[in-house]
């Protein structure tokens, strides 16, 4: 499709523009010149380049300028080190109607088709982060050169609640075949968005050939020379449209099915364009990503995907309430009170993020070891993979170090406890260290669920406590909330921010109440579930009953992951807060007492049953409720209790309830979090009188 400057600019006004601009070079060996295509936003390397209309638009001009030259070849490559990251989603949350979606989905398709029926032939020099659209920009040329350091290789669009929709789902399968595409479109993207690695982009074929960053322009177009004059020949694979092909899907819905359980439209059309690829005709794909393209855009879970991006792209960058960070206090070395596994990943993550002594200590000498030990190890780990070089790793080993006595943190200007979940232990712990650091050393604490106002109020300086709560695995796992206590000051605050940073975590700050975000709101949700099973429900009807959400993990297995005893202690601790909405299962006792962990086993051939032994100390109840039931309560006990947390100001907004559940719950982008659905499913307005999200968040506009 043609359309002019103005009218693209009309569809997206506010489009920060990717200009591409077409210049000519002789390269050695080649008799005409190569017509050399930059594409940059004039911004730096923190901003990266993007496809809107006006983009698309300027791409397409430098196009058709660089073919009237008559060159040898057209080479295509971006600013330093970003090649292009994807359309700009900005377009797609303003698009109003479906028309506007097919405009988008028509005009991308046509201005990289012009590279891939050029018939002079067109490279694409993928210099940096390429990702989505750029991706798709440099699948639609006729070879690829790749730079060594190229980070951010992926097609996330499925993550995103999209697909790769400006002809990934169509080029790739035919270019690297249909089972690795599968890979990459579908287990790569739903596996929170695992990038490729240059090596790994060159093994499966969507890169012809890797070179050296420090001179890779030169070699690109030595390379481009050396195929335009028929000296290189690049092989491409044959592509088995047969029983590989079939396999390809049946692995690909295998994939959606135990990621999304088919909650995700994005997900599900995607299976259905890997599938129209096998015919390998263009124009039939094209239209088809064309049309699913505009469905998608004025879809609500699409919606919802663009406010989770949102939320963790900017929001998590800019924690709302978050002191200035100019207060933060310099850390210069780290002390951790407890050695077991949860205080040991912690140590590790200061230790490989802030290059700072560590100090551990326990109870005895065996614990401290083990502790120490386990640090070491994961660091020898990491050199054996190398992720760090020998000398890293031997740095990093002599900062780490334990000790039985706390004046060894007489020096640290932070430290953080991970002891039992008891207010009392962790009062003790803090008053013992407080006598060894200084008046300005921070002390906080990874509690789950207790309030830090009370593990405080016994100290000499309540000021500089304050929650560092991680999830598990901490290396894992981007969540941080940084709990202020009631006496807590903006300094420690400002620190904990500055170190949660540091650390490569996204901190949400939350007021000091009972189980903070996440496990408040998990304990509610799966109190509910447990609820239903005492009553009398199954344990098959009540953990299949959200299924219909996507959720990362079904309750009960949810359970096992948690712990049942760690369950029960902060349902416990819950119920003693809120008696009302927070109930303690006397099934939930006796499954602990038992030293039960998991409901389900699975046989030899992975047939799950419920555990009969679970099954016969658990009296159910006479009152079953169906699978919609189940859901309906658990769902209504969510809107309930985040309504109370926002009068409560446990958290600024409803935004920050959502990240939280997305990045400390895996939560699906789909869903929002979780404030956009119980809004669009009427939950929000039934229960509380009022949805979260004014309409048009998260939602298309009316």
């Amino acid at each position: 499709m043609t359309i002019t400057a103005e009218e693209a600019k009309a569809i997206f006004p506010d489009e920060v523009v990717t200009h591409a601009k077409t210049r000519l070079i002789d390269v050695p060996g080649l008799d005409k010149p190569v017509a050399f295509i930059t594409i940059d936003n004039g911004l730096d390397h923190t901003r990266p380049s993007t496809f809107g209309p006006q983009s698309l638009v300027s791409l397409g001009a430098a196009f058709d300028e660089a073919y009237a030259a008559k060159p040898a070849a057209i080479a295509v490559t971006g600013k330093p080190f970003i090649f292009a990251v994807g359309a700009d989603l900005t377009a797609v949350e303003q698009a109003t109607d479906r028309s506007q979606g097919v405009t988008i989905g028509k005009l991308g398709h046509d201005v990289f088709r012009k590279f891939t029926e050029s018939d002079i032939p067109t490279f694409a020099f993928v210099n940096g982060a390429v990702m989505g659209g750029g991706l798709e920009l440099a699948l639609s040329c006729h070879y690829r050169t790749l730079a060594s350091n190229a980070a951010a290789i992926a097609l996330p669009e499925v993550f995103l609640g999209l697909f790769p929709g400006w002809g990934g789902t169509q080029l790739l399968p035919n270019l690297i075949g249909a089972n690795d595409a599968v890979t990459v479109i579908f287990e790569n993207a739903l596996n929170q968005n695992k990038m490729l690695k240059p090596k790994d982009a060159l093994a499966l074929g969507i890169a012809d050939v890797l070179f050296d960053s420090a001179d890779y322009l030169e070699q690109s177009l030595l390379w481009l020379s050396g195929v335009v004059r028929g000296e290189i020949t690049v092989p491409r694979k044959e592509i088995d449209r047969g029983e590989a092909w079939d396999a390809a899907v049946a692995r690909a819905k295998a994939i959606v099915h135990g990621k999304t359980k088919g909650a995700a439209p994005g997900a599900l059309k995607a299976l259905e364009l890997l599938e129209l690829a096998r015919e390998n005709d263009l124009d039939k794909g094209y239209a088809a990503e064309t049309e699913g393209l505009a469905d998608l855009v004025m879809s609500d879970e699409l919606r919802a995907g663009l406010y989770s991006f949102n939320l963790v792209q900017k929001r998590a960058k800019r924690p709302a309430g978050a002191p200035d960070k100019s207060l933060a206090r310099k850390v210069t070395k780290v002390g951790v009170v407890g050695a077991g596994l949860m205080a040991s990943q912690m140590a590790l993550l200061f230790l490989r993020r802030l290059h700072v002594p560590v100090v551990l200590t326990d109870i005895d000498q065996a614990r401290v070891d083990k502790g120490v030990g386990y640090v070491h190890a994961e660091v020898d780990k990491l050199a054996g993979k190398g992720r760090i070089s020998p000398d890293e790793a031997n740095r990093l080993k002599a900062l780490v170090s334990g000790s039985l006595d706390k004046a060894a943190f007489a020096d640290a200007d932070f430290v953080i406890e991970a002891v039992f979940e008891d207010l009392a232990v962790k009062q003790q712990v803090f008053a013992e260290v407080e006598e060894h650091v200084s008046a300005e050393a921070i002390l906080a604490t990874n509690t789950s669920s207790l309030s830090i106002t009370d593990m405080a109020s016994k100290l000499k300086h309540p000021e500089r406590v304050v929650g560092f709560h991680f999830f598990n695995p901490v290396a894992v796992m981007p969540l941080l909330e940084i709990v202020r206590a009631e006496q807590t000051d903006d300094a420690t605050l400002a620190t904990a921010f500055a170190v949660g940073k540091q650390l490569k975590k996204s901190s949400v700050l939350v007021k000091d109440a009972p189980a903070f975000v996440v496990n408040r709101l998990l304990t509610r949700f799966m109190g509910e579930v447990i609820k239903s099973v005492d009553e009398g429900t199954s344990f098959e009807v009540a953990d299949k009953a959200t299924e219909s959400l996507g959720l990362p993990m079904s309750p009960m297995i949810l359970l096992q992951l948690v712990g049942s005893a760690v369950a029960l202690h902060v349902s416990e601790t819950m119920h003693g807060a809120f008696p009302d909405r927070f109930a303690v299962s006397e099934n939930m006792k006796k499954f602990v007492a038992a030293g039960k962990n998991a409901v389900w086993q699975w046989d030899s051939s992975g047939k799950q049953t419920v555990d009969p032994e679970v099954e016969a100390l658990w009296q159910f109840g006479d009152s079953p409720l169906t699978d919609d039931e189940v859901r309906s309560r658990a769902l209504e006990a969510l809107a309930e209790e985040i309504r109370i947390m926002l009068d409560e100001g446990v958290v600024a907004e409803a935004q920050d309830i959502d990240l939280c559940m997305i990045l400390g719950a895996g939560w699906p982008f789909w869903l929002g979090g979780i404030t956009p659905y119980l809004d669009r499913a009427g939950i929000s307005e039934k229960v509380t009188g009022k949805r979260f999200l004014a309409p048009g968040v998260a939602s298309v506009p009316a």
